[in-house]
């Protein structure tokens, strides 16, 4: 829970609305195909569930004064990792920045897999 306040009152943020957030601008990035899971329990959860989760693949931490993203995805064949990583970079740091006012210190792509 990341909360802060403002002259209007105290704002509690979740992870899990951060993950959505992120998940949601991320899995529309051109030349991304899906997101990978980052740990055992969304593993599990994917299992069990039958449709992919937004927040699937996506770890943040921090508080207030800025977070770090890690992001684990999968991207088309032939794409230009760099140039994909870099849209998801300035995007992440842009849609966190607009809805929340938290700023984004380290965002870190990991490609786990491309498909074709």
């Amino acid at each position: 829970m990341i909360a802060y306040e403002t002259r209007l009152g105290k704002i509690n943020l979740s992870e899990a609305y951060l993950s959505k957030l992120i998940g949601n601008e991320v899995t529309s990035c051109f030349g991304v195909v899906g997101m990978v899971p980052s740990n055992p329990k969304q593993k599990i959860f994917n299992i069990l569930s039958k449709e992919e989760q937004v927040d699937t693949g996506i770890k943040v931490i921090g508080n207030s004064n800025g977070i770090e993203v890690e992001l684990h995805i999968v991207v088309t064949f032939g794409m230009n990792i760099s140039a994909i990583a870099q849209s998801i970079t300035e995007k992440v740091k842009y849609v966190v920045k607009e809805a929340t006012g938290i700023e984004v210190e380290k965002v870190t792509v990991k490609v786990d897999g491309i498909k074709e």
